[in-house]
């Protein structure tokens, strides 16, 4: 069983739903993001799902666009990002790390080689924004011969056909953008929602998060109602660009706001 899928049982068994938290590696330093991440851990976050900084990253709004140019200008590359979850895995051994970000990095790397020093490195899961799972029956044999977990997202407008294939070529958690838009993006319609989770139900037994416009522990909770998982990424990246001058204060602030999603969310469980 992996640690994506032990968490996901430890969860349910507890009657709780995952807290997936994202930040981008190598925002606004390099040196801030492995302890940012325990920090995380600690104030609530059962997941983690780390961003692979990309100079033109299409499915993201400008918060995060902006922290990947943060990162870039410190030159974070792909393999300075598994050192940070080699770093991370030194004094956690427990929380699940989810690589997040697109192909062009990992095609220059190499399907084998990145999928083998990601696993060494103590990374879960990989969602590659920009592969499709047509094409990808390479990738996903690769990370799966490495223990690895294949993550591919669903959309508003994904049909049945769509969904039926994502829950087959994906393990781990199914990754559901809430909104026809970029990360950041407002208006989450939650009843929305939770109506298309019912198809996505239909068609497999993986854990569903969601993630896109959740900004708030009103929403974080609306979502915990129904969902396996409320992923949360632009809030936390505009506060670490907000407080990107006065970085002391990234490791209190951004898990603060974090761990007030987690309490509202726990409410929504404790209400159950």
């Amino acid at each position: 069983m992996s640690r994506i899928e032990q968490t996901f049982e430890s969860l349910k068994n507890r009657g709780r739903k995952a807290l997936v938290s994202f930040v981008t590696a190598g925002d606004p330093q390099p040196a801030i993001t492995v302890p940012l991440l325990h920090a995380l851990v600690e104030a609530g976050a059962d997941l983690l799902e780390l961003g692979v900084p990309f100079s033109d990253p299409m499915a993201d709004g400008p918060v995060i666009q902006r922290a990947s140019e943060r990162a870039l200008r410190n030159h974070v590359t792909l393999r300075d990002v598994l050192r940070m979850v080699e770093e991370f895995r030194a004094t956690d051994q427990d929380t699940p790390i989810v690589l997040m970000g697109y192909l062009n990095p990992i095609e220059v790397m190499g399907y084998a080689v990145f999928a083998q020093a990601a696993a060494k490195a103590g990374a879960d899961g990989v969602i590659t924004i920009d592969m499709p799972p047509e094409e990808a029956n390479g990738f996903i044999a690769a990370l799966r011969d490495n223990g690895i977990d294949p993550i591919f997202l669903l959309s508003p407008t994904s049909s049945a056909e769509r969904i039926k294939l994502i829950a087959h070529a994906g393990s781990g958690f199914i990754y559901y953008v809430s909104l026809r838009g970029v990360t950041g993006a407002a208006n989450l319609d939650v009843e929305a929602v939770g109506e298309k989770l019912k198809a996505i139900r239909a068609q497999t037994t993986l854990p569903v998060g969601v993630g896109f416009g959740i900004n708030s522990p009103e929403t974080a909770a609306a979502i915990a109602g129904f969902a396996d998982a409320v992923v949360v990424g632009s809030a936390l990246v505009k506060r670490i660009g907000d407080l990107a001058a006065e970085q002391e204060k990234i490791l209190t602030d951004v898990p603060g706001f974090l761990a007030r999603l987690r309490s509202a969310m726990d409410q929504v469980g404790a209400a159950a």
